[in-house]
């Protein structure tokens, strides 16, 4: 969650999907009477349709039946409102269970969230409005406010075709199948780009001053093989101790291939990593708050705050520090076993390479005749 965060800035994919998986569980646990007013969703309705098709009307008798006795029967019948709305609009989802959760639904901010989803709705042409009483409709408008609908919070980077497309969904069903088509696309994402990615990044035990720091590091060993190559074939010493440049080829090449990666090779031969710049900041006992991982894992939290941190505290105060602190900066141990195995292998690969490589450039030193010049 922190790498889609702060790195690659895409955190609403997986808050999102995060969001779907409890949804569909929290779904399938209702009562039939309760899914009966959710059908399954299928694609087989142009997008574009916005408005319902006649058949649906025998949706009134059917939803009839299923709220006889309750508090959303009117004498056994649905009542149309003054709109031409088929479908009687009840101040309450069946949902609501208590007083105190009617109350919370009428306050400003869930009011807001209906709102936009309405907007969200009249923008992509459809003016039917959905049902009320379908299973956990506030949720899903407040889920359209903060991931569909444009300007919104966390919104997802979708085309128009598949919003419009996923809003027409939502415009009849609340089932978890309405977002099927842009849960694979999320999914897609995360698996193919995302995931990718966050392994390419998570293999970096330093940060980018050390990086910088160690790849100097490897260039220096580099230059000073190269050097004591030169002048002891360029003096009358015996061609033995050509052998000495293998010292600083060895450290110089298996340092920058390391580097090139992302890792310091002391740090790795300490298993540990630095810390990240905003875990410096949150805590001076613990890498992250618990009440930062709370809000990254918040994925439809009271205001949904959206996924900006260029404001955060830390930003500033890192760029406070010296580069000589950041090179030197706080570290912790790298916990992950499947880390430190991918880790191992690419030191193991930068070993192997500069013993090859360095056994190339020695023997050239050592094959050249001596130029005995002091």
């Amino acid at each position: 969650m922190n790498f889609l965060k702060y790195i690659e800035m895409s955190a609403e994919n997986l808050q999102f999907f995060l969001w779907y998986r409890d949804y569909s569980k929290r779904f399938d646990q209702l009562p039939a009477t309760e899914k009966a007013l959710s059908p399954e969703w299928t694609s087989e309705r142009p997008a574009g349709d916005a408005k319902p098709k006649p058949a649906e009307k025998k949706a009134d008798y059917e939803v009839a039946a299923i709220l006889e006795g309750t508090d959303f029967a009117n004498d056994g019948t649905i009542a149309q409102s003054e709109k031409g709305n088929p479908f009687f609009t009840p101040p309450h989802t069946p949902t609501t269970r208590s007083l105190d959760s009617y109350e919370e639904s009428t306050t400003t901010v869930k009011a807001s969230y209906t709102e936009r989803a309405s907007a969200a709705f009249d923008n992509a042409g459809l003016k039917w409005k959905p049902l009320t009483v379908q299973p956990y409709r506030e949720e899903v408008n407040r889920i359209i406010s903060i991931y569909i609908a444009d300007g919104g919070s966390r919104q997802l980077n979708l085309s128009s075709r598949e919003r419009a497309a996923l809003l027409h969904a939502l415009q009849n069903t609340t089932h978890p199948t309405a977002f099927r088509d842009v849960v694979t696309t999320v999914e897609w994402s995360l698996r193919c780009q995302a995931h990718p990615n966050f392994i390419r990044w998570a293999i970096c035990n330093g940060n980018r001053p050390r990086v910088i720091f160690a790849r100097g590091l490897g260039i220096g060993g580099i230059v000073a093989g190269i050097l004591t190559g030169l002048i002891l074939t360029l003096s009358s010493a015996g061609r033995g101790w050509r052998a000495l440049s293998l010292i600083g080829f060895l450290i110089g090449i298996s340092t920058l291939i390391a580097a090139w990666k992302g890792m310091c090779v002391v740090l790795h031969g300490m298993h540990h990593r630095h810390l990240r710049p905003w875990e410096l900041f949150t805590s001076d006992d613990e890498p992250e708050s618990n009440d930062s991982r709370m809000e990254s894992l918040d994925t439809l939290g009271s205001h949904a705050s959206s996924n900006s941190w260029e404001d955060e505290p830390w930003v500033a105060n890192y760029e406070k520090r010296n580069v000589i602190r950041k090179v030197f900066d706080r570290q912790v141990w790298v916990q992950e076993p499947a880390l430190r195995q991918i880790q191992d292998t690419i030191f193991v690969q930068a070993i192997v390479g500069s013993v090859i490589i360095s056994g190339v450039c020695t023997g050239i030193f050592c094959a050249l005749p001596k130029g005995n010049f002091f």
